[in-house]
């Protein structure tokens, strides 16, 4: 069995620890300071507490995961630990350092994944003395809920890597996807993006509001693709229709390579999201507990194929 260990405390760091102790497994969190130490534990608390809410798991549960949760500044921690998720902030230099770490205390064999979101599988393999021992596994937040995770291997990853990457992930009830190589945003970010670009692209020239594209993607696409894959309603659909629907629809989406107005007047304004109070909706008489539940609701039912402890 691997010996799982988690480089790095903030929210992927925090919800990567809250599945891995959901399992079964025992997991060590290497943080840099107190505060976030104790901003990881309360945060593994309150997932738990939102399992519990929900009738997915006890309490007996949740103290027997918290008891296999070690959350500490010492990185000597890693000794022994042959599976490393590598979740910190997307500086390269602190990076590499967590890489240097990483080889300094843990096994021989250690497989480092790195949870990264925009940094190329090659750029990271650069960095390491060992790199047929890396790849990237990066997952989607919450972290412990959505079950994808995005499998990046580069020229010099081993078999062996990703073959106990895929079996580790397995076992944690994660969904794979495997690319063979990086390209910017891997591939959910890339679909989000291009979705995100036409979405305010239509904001912009007045055709609809943000409260209505959102109102489209949940009850028309967002139950579509749940049910039946992308490609799968292509061939569903036929490539005749799809084409004549494209040959109507490509010339007139949105083709910019530059950052759209409205994201740069939001930046000028500070009006930059849900952190902030403002963004393209007004956040401050929203629910933030309605918003993280909702934000998890669909993935409540995966949780029942965890093997959890204390059972």
């Amino acid at each position: 069995m691997e010996r799982i260990a988690v480089y790095g405390a903030g929210t992927i760091g925090a919800c990567q620890a809250t599945l891995v102790i959901g399992n079964g497994l025992p997991c060590t969190v290497i943080g840099h300071s107190e505060e976030g130490l104790a901003r990881c534990r309360a945060a593994v608390s309150q997932n738990w507490d939102d399992l519990i809410r929900e009738g997915l798991a006890s309490e007996k549960n949740k103290r027997a995961a918290m008891a296999a949760l070690t959350i500490t500044n010492d990185a000597s921690l890693l000794t022994g630990s042959s599976f490393v998720f590598e979740a910190v902030s997307e500086d390269r230099e602190q990076k590499c350092q967590v890489f240097r770490t990483i080889g300094r205390y843990a096994a021989n064999n250690a497989i480092i994944a790195s949870c990264t979101s925009s940094i190329d599988a090659e750029e990271l393999a650069a960095m390491m003395k060992y790199p047929e021992r890396l790849l990237i596994a990066h997952p989607f937040q919450p972290v412990h809920m959505l079950p994808l995770v995005e499998v990046v291997r580069h020229n010099k990853t081993s078999d062996e890597t990703l073959q106990r990457t895929i079996a580790l992930l397995k076992r944690l009830h994660r969904k794979v996807v495997l690319m063979n190589r990086s390209v910017p945003g891997f591939l959910v970010n890339r679909f989000a993006q291009a979705l995100f670009r036409e979405a305010i692209y239509l904001i912009e020239e007045g055709i609809t509001t943000a409260a209505d594209i959102d109102t489209a993607v949940k009850y028309a696409m967002g139950m579509r693709y749940s049910s039946i894959g992308l490609m799968e309603y292509f061939d569903a659909v036929g490539f005749d229709l799809e084409k004549r629907i494209a040959e109507n629809v490509y010339p007139d989406l949105c083709d910019t390579k530059d950052i759209q107005s409205l994201v740069l007047q939001g930046l000028a304004s500070r009006k930059t999201g849900q952190a902030s109070g403002g963004g393209f909706y007004d956040w401050s008489g929203k629910d933030a507990d309605d918003f993280r539940y909702r934000k998890q609701r669909p993935y409540f039912e995966g949780i029942r194929e965890w093997c959890m402890p204390g059972e």
